[in-house]
């Protein structure tokens, strides 16, 4: 007996991201509202232009070192008491670091957001950033490293970042920095940090939730409003040239698994060719039933998931495709990926393939917008990258123009067969000669952290 045929997909209901009212303060600072009255909550996040991104390579984790170390007091009270205060409030914060941005803020109801400004206002621009906490901070950072060290996932992740870009940009090296780099961040640097780059011009106030724009405004202008005016230089996106292809395997011996990235340096977040390349990744890696997944985990049992992504940056983003297989399977299993890879560069991808991605990335559309912190993120993520204000508003539209024409041309264009980056973190004993016998070239044996 046949089972009846499965309903298909409804049409998508329409979504309208919520609308946002921007204004300027005296000393720079924009504070941006986007009024939503279904709970009595609300959303305060500040972006400060304090990425990593504006680090230099030599100071790789300065900026992930001097987000945290806002929550370790005040000029008006210790870290104790801070914490204490936002508690009272019935809010968690938090103080972190992203590429283009730093962001601190916490969710409190919207009764108590005029407290909450005035205690944000104080964390971020009166930090005490005492010598023991940043101290504290920078061995709890040492300690995660050590401890990444020994984890062949990370180790895989941290190798292909430093593959896709030379050794001297800032891109080559985690967000959060390496062990030498972070061992030297003083807390002398991180003050110099925050008095540099913590400054209302290029800042942004976001606030979400059941709140009226004015009166947000007006306590902004309260709490936010001595904030000294500094001017920074403007973000200035550079080129990088493209880097050869390389094979880098970095020994662990009797390793039963191989971690397996493969990947390159790819085009900026904001390039037009965005929501193309979201529907070709998902379409070679992104979902579950992607071609890759498909034939490494259904096809081949090589694995139990392999995946491809972009990692989106606002000059140079990365492109991988991973996943952890046994020693024994290295070789077949990369010939695999390559192949899914050149596959999608060399016809259109099937009807079905493409209607399932797209079915997909606009139907989660609106479920990822369900709360005030994840608006006050999404906003914090358009800005961050320079997005244009209704880049939400035709998101799904730009997404269902995306044709299998659209999605071989970025393939040819933004694939890059010769210029992948392998890596490889294994017993090399067993994976080189599986590697070698794929003629992808010199294969280089690489140390954790070099």
């Amino acid at each position: 007996m046949r089972a009846p045929p499965r309903p298909g997909p409804g049409a998508p209901r329409p979504y309208h991201f919520p609308a946002t009212e921007s204004h300027l303060l005296a000393n720079g600072l924009r504070v941006l509202v986007a009024p939503l009255h279904r709970l009595p909550a609300a959303t305060v996040l500040l972006l400060t232009p304090a990425g990593g991104e504006v680090e230099g390579a030599d100071a790789a984790g300065l900026a992930a070192l001097t987000a945290p170390a806002l929550l370790e007091g005040t000029s008006q009270r210790d870290t104790n008491a801070q914490a204490a205060a936002f508690e009272q409030l019935g809010g968690e914060v938090f103080s972190a670091v992203a590429w283009t941005h730093a962001d601190c803020g916490t969710t409190v109801m919207s009764s108590r957001l005029d407290a909450t400004l005035g205690l944000l206002a104080e964390t971020v621009m009166e930090p005490a950033l005492p010598s023991a906490g940043v101290a504290r901070l920078r061995d709890e950072r040492q300690a995660e490293l050590l401890q990444q060290q020994a984890e062949p996932r990370g180790l895989a992740d941290d190798l292909l970042l430093a593959s896709c870009f030379d050794a001297g940009d800032r891109l080559s090296r985690p967000l959060g920095g390496d062990m030498a780099r972070v061992a030297a961040c003083t807390d002398a640097m991180v003050r110099d940090f925050h008095r540099s780059r913590y400054v209302p011009r290029g800042s942004v106030l976001i606030v979400a939730g059941d709140v009226k724009a004015d009166a947000v405004v007006r306590r902004a202008e309260a709490t936010f409003g001595t904030w000294e005016d500094r001017t920074l230089p403007p973000h200035e996106g550079r080129s990088r040239a493209a880097l050869p292809a390389r094979v880098r395997v970095l020994h662990r011996p009797d390793a039963p698994q191989s971690e397996l990235r493969v990947g390159h340096a790819s085009v900026a977040r904001t390039h037009p060719d965005f929501h193309a390349l979201a529907v070709m990744n998902a379409i070679l890696g992104g979902l579950f039933n992607s071609r890759i997944n498909l034939n490494l985990r259904e096809r081949h049992a090589y694995t139990y998931g392999a995946f491809s992504s972009f990692d989106w940056r606002r000059d140079a983003s990365i492109f991988s495709a991973s996943t952890a297989v046994q020693s024994e399977v290295t070789g077949p299993a990369l010939r695999e990926m390559l192949h899914e890879i050149t596959r999608i560069r060399e016809a259109p991808v099937a009807a079905d393939e493409l209607s399932l991605a797209v079915d997909y990335l606009t139907g989660v559309f609106p479920l990822r917008f369900e709360t005030t912190a994840a608006i006050a993120d999404a906003l914090a993520m358009r800005i961050g990258f320079g997005l244009e204000p209704s880049y939400y508003d035709t998101y799904r539209e730009r997404v269902r123009a995306v044709d299998a024409a659209a999605v071989l041309r970025v393939a040819q264009e933004h694939l890059h067969p010769d210029r992948l980056q392998v890596v490889v973190v294994g017993d090399a004993g067993v994976v080189e000669p599986a590697l070698g016998e794929l003629s992808l070239g010199a294969i280089e044996r690489v140390s954790a952290g070099g």
